[in-house]
């Protein structure tokens, strides 16, 4: 596992020990910062279900301005913790244990939306619900959803739309974004 491009490209991250945290393949992340490209630079980021922390870090080398990580395991939240120091993102970097409901409550507006629970849970519908119904994505923001291929994610309420949905293998990238008033 490592970081793609940007300011810390090459920089090696800590993988998870065991089956606990399910990292997304090099192949897969690139895929999906080639869909994001133009939208990383200077946006606030949130990395929900955060496990690594490679999707949050890999937006802060590509120039995202922050990046808060959220995760219920204290086991991801180590590890995350660890790869943000690796990556020297410490300073604008924020890690929450929280389980996601919780707190997508209370979060702030954010540029892009990283969710990508556990497969085997109903967690993603649940993420989507909760950051419509909260309203925590920016005007023209994107949410970036990560699950199995065979799944099928929900159509949201206006002003979110579902855009696209791209197909790796076993994974399936969907992306939102929330258009303008």
């Amino acid at each position: 596992m490592r970081i793609i491009s940007g300011s810390a490209r090459g920089r090696k991250l800590e993988t998870p020990k065991g089956d606990d945290i399910r990292p997304t393949s090099d192949m897969v992340k690139e895929s999906i910062f080639n869909i994001i490209q133009f939208d990383v630079q200077s946006a606030r980021v949130l990395d929900l279900f955060a496990g690594t922390g490679q999707l949050g870090i890999e937006a802060l080398s590509r120039g995202a301005k922050s990046c808060v990580f959220v995760d219920a395991s204290q086991d991801s939240l180590l590890l995350a913790k660890k790869n943000i120091a690796i990556s020297g993102f410490s300073d604008v970097s924020e890690v929450f244990r929280s389980d996601a409901a919780s707190y997508l409550s209370r979060a702030g507006k954010f540029d892009i939306i990283f969710v990508d629970p556990p497969y085997e849970t109903d967690l993603i519908n649940v993420a989507l619900e909760k950051i419509t119904a909260f309203d925590i994505l920016n005007e023209r923001g994107i949410i970036v959803c990560e699950s199995r291929v065979e799944r099928s994610l929900p159509e949201l309420d206006a002003p979110y739309r579902k855009t696209r949905e791209y197909r790796y293998g076993k994974i399936k990238i969907t992306t939102y974004i929330k258009e303008t008033d």
